[in-house]
């Protein structure tokens, strides 16, 4: 699957949501594996699993997030990052196991406003990464609530200078644990 089929999907996946039922993952022959999304507005960040390379496994798995922005009621990719996969990486883990209910495991700074005329003013969109603990149903982003799917992966995307603190909920709403995203990274002069 090549850039192009990944941003399609990326689209697609803004457009419809998430599938429903979880993927059984990458040893099946997939390339390309959507994992989670975020909206907040006019911003979003879309994560998924993406075997790069030959399609061996010489090449480990990479978990990647794109970040897009809605202008004119289309969404425009900004950009986007990752990194390697852990093993097992669609196996849910307990708090026990990730040490607490939510384990930051990637960021992610892009531009918004790449075109301006001049070097001030830019407006940043973020991303963070995190692997959700098994005991964990939901999270609290503001006045946002996030299912988290079946593999614990979940991603937080924003466009406020100061960065979110998520909650992790269990099934009935009590809070599990609290997660600062933050301190914001830092910007370019």
């Amino acid at each position: 699957m090549n850039d192009h089929d990944v941003h399609a999907e990326c689209l697609r996946l803004l457009r419809d949501g998430l599938p429903e039922t979880a993927h059984a993952g990458l040893d099946d022959g997939q390339e390309f594996v959507p994992l989670c999304l975020d909206v907040d507005g006019d911003i979003a960040v879309v994560t998924f699993l993406r075997r790069q390379g030959d399609l061996t496994r010489s090449v480990p798995p990479f978990i990647e997030g794109w970040t897009f922005h809605r202008r004119d009621g289309e969404w425009l990719e900004l950009g986007g990052a990752g990194g390697a996969a852990p093993d097992q990486p669609l196996a849910r883990r307990s708090a026990a196991e990730l040490g607490g209910p939510l384990l930051r495991y990637g960021t992610g700074k892009t531009v918004r406003n790449a075109n301006r005329l001049l070097p001030w003013g830019a407006k940043w969109v973020s991303q963070a990464r995190l692997w959700v603990a098994s005991e964990v149903a939901a999270l609290r982003v503001g006045s946002r609530l996030l299912k988290v799917p079946a593999h614990g992966h979940a991603v937080v995307v924003w466009g406020a200078r100061r960065a979110p603190v998520v909650e992790a909920l269990s099934e009935d709403g009590t809070v599990l644990g609290t997660l600062d995203l933050g301190p914001a990274i830092a910007t370019p002069a």
